[in-house]
């Protein structure tokens, strides 16, 4: 599946120049094995997950779930449910994906949902707050490996967000994503050296209790 050019994530990148704090997530890890879900929904009251795919999840355009991360993931589903977790792609389950046959399949092999929706991160944020009604939009976390789609897309629409700075693999990534994610780690060094804040979030303190080393 090829994806479209993402005019979302053009246009949004311009609104750091005013808000740079969009960028900077609540929490980094280096992979979902570092995430502590029972600590997230026990302290943190997060009740739902949200998750990028490619690199987050799984190697990129794989469907199924990167093998030595199967034991966090399972952890995930038994912590919260498979209904509330949903993968939000900027390919699967998007206008890119004919008739949602990637989604349909990587549904089937993750045992989540995957988000149907027709703006790419990081917008369309009302489709992830639709698909998890009534569920409060702080009471979501939201977990990528992309700054300037995934974590400004959880900060924009109020969710906890989650860094994952460490990838799967870049074999087989598209080639704009390899470009943008090394300027991305540029722009977290020099906003953490601005000491520049994420956004106002209820579970702002002592976050480093939902960090599983």
């Amino acid at each position: 599946m090829v994806q479209s050019l993402n005019v979302s994530g053009i246009v949004n990148a311009f609104r750091l120049l005013w808000n740079p704090s969009l960028a900077v997530p609540h929490l980094i890890v280096n992979d979902i094995r570092n995430i502590h879900f029972e600590q997230l929904k026990r302290q943190g009251g997060i009740q739902a997950m949200g998750f990028d795919k490619d690199n987050c999840l799984t190697a990129p355009y794989v469907p199924h779930i990167h093998p030595p991360f199967e034991k966090a993931w399972a952890v995930c589903k038994e912590t919260f449910g498979p209904d509330k977790i949903v993968i939000v792609s900027n390919s699967a389950g998007t206008p890119d994906d004919k008739d949602h046959a990637e989604a349909t399949k990587l549904q089937d092999a993750l045992g989540v949902p995957v988000l149907r929706h027709e703006e790419k991160k990081p917008s369309g944020g009302a489709a992830l707050a639709r698909h998890l009604h009534p569920i409060p939009v702080d009471k979501i976390a939201f977990v990528g490996d992309r700054i300037l789609t995934d974590v400004v897309f959880g900060n924009l629409n109020g969710n906890f967000t989650i860094w994952t700075r460490k990838i799967v693999t870049e074999t087989g990534d598209n080639k704009a994503a390899l470009i943008l994610r090394r300027f991305e780690h540029g722009i977290i060094r020099l906003l953490q050296s601005l000491n520049v804040k994420p956004p106002s979030h209820p579970m702002d303190q002592d976050t480093s209790q939902y960090i599983k080393e």
